[in-house]
């Protein structure tokens, strides 16, 4: 049992086994394809999951089956490859009437983009486009990425540090730049304006919102030791998550000095480098198909293809525990419109969903 492992048991934190809820829990194959890199639904599609896939397509998984043609198709304008490309697409609350839905892509200079297309109803329309959101990046990799629509129908924003080890432009603990914060905006206003809801991240892979509470979890990958998994609860106003001034709950840069804007809040949980390298953030599975897992928090390591899960409680992770089922290449979690969980590896791409 790893160092980390004794320290959890010693807390009451970690079950020494899977347990017979855990043991009971799999994974079921539902399709594949090229590199996806995050999943979600339509409002009013409850038969559709939308899968994105890095190169810069957006296919539509209907039934069971996926359709030949793309949603959208964006190839030909998008950088992809490492951590660029097209990585994930927000529907808005109100699309069976408008038809409106948002992209973050990494352009072909290797900036940032956020645009709002509209779909026919069934395809996208490319004339369509218009850019909410545009970002000169200096590096190739800690681009966020993540687009959600919030529990308050605002549009939310994840963008790691931008690059380079160890935060070299120091965006962790400074709130003037766009970068290392998750931020949101009213999309229904003329100029939009972008607000910080959280701060001090390296790179925020994937966040979520608990669709049964609005409470926000957030995987920030780490520097050289610790991945995290940060956690604000719904209300609680911006939270600064500490980088770089430190990695986890661990010191990182003593020169930093962490500001003060919204609390310090430390991870509700962490693994070190012994257990895996880049974390993927996933969702408080509230689906009704697996009722062993309901109300757990899960996510995975990228590295390791390791998945894990806890419940979220007075801030602090309870039950936190090792899956029986490992994802090569995890690149991320997935929610259909009935809260079902779906994984996915860049890797293999293959497309899964958690069963009982």
């Amino acid at each position: 049992m790893s160092r980390l492992a004794l320290v959890l048991l010693a807390t009451g934190l970690f079950a020494t086994s899977a347990g017979a809820a855990s043991r009971a829990l799999r994974l079921v194959p539902v399709a594949k394809f090229s590199s996806p890199v995050y999943a979600t639904s339509a409002p009013g599609e409850p038969a559709d999951l939308y899968v994105v896939e890095q190169a810069g397509r957006i296919m539509v998984l209907q039934n069971g089956t996926t359709r030949a043609a793309p949603f959208l198709d964006i190839r030909s304008i998008v950088k992809s490859g490492g951590e660029q490309g097209l990585l994930s697409v927000a529907f808005d609350p109100d699309y069976p009437a408008n038809h409106q839905f948002y992209v973050d892509y990494t352009d072909r200079n290797g900036d940032t983009r956020v645009v709002r297309y509209r779909s026919n109803g069934s395809t996208s329309i490319p004339s369509s486009a218009k850019l909410l959101l545009f970002v000169k990046d200096f590096a190739v990799n800690h681009n966020g990425g993540q687009l959600q629509f919030g529990p308050d129908k605002l549009l939310y924003w994840g963008n790691g540090d931008g690059g380079g080890g160890g935060d070299p432009q120091h965006n962790g603990q400074s709130l003037a730049r766009p970068f290392a914060k998750i931020m949101r905006t009213n999309v229904r206003v003329a100029k939009p304006f972008w607000r910080v809801v959280a701060y001090g991240l390296r790179n925020p892979w994937r966040f979520s919102f608990d669709r049964a509470n609005g409470d926000l979890y957030i995987g920030d990958v780490g520097q050289d030791k610790w991945e995290e998994i940060d956690y604000l609860r719904h209300g609680a106003g911006i939270a600064n998550f500490g980088w770089n001034r430190l990695e986890g709950r661990h010191p990182y840069d003593s020169s930093t000095q962490l500001l003060t804007r919204g609390p310090y809040r430390p991870p509700v949980a962490e693994y070190s480098h012994g257990q895996g390298c880049s974390v993927t953030g996933g969702y408080v599975y509230r689906g009704k198909a697996v009722p062993a897992a309901a109300g757990r928090y899960f996510y995975g390591d990228y590295c390791t293809g390791t998945i894990w899960s806890f419940q979220a409680a007075g801030g602090r992770a309870r039950g936190l525990r090792q899956e029986p089922f490992k994802i090569e290449g995890l690149s991320s979690f997935g929610e259909d419109a009935s809260g079902e969980l779906y994984l996915m590896s860049a890797n293999s791409g293959d497309l899964y969903r958690l069963a009982g």
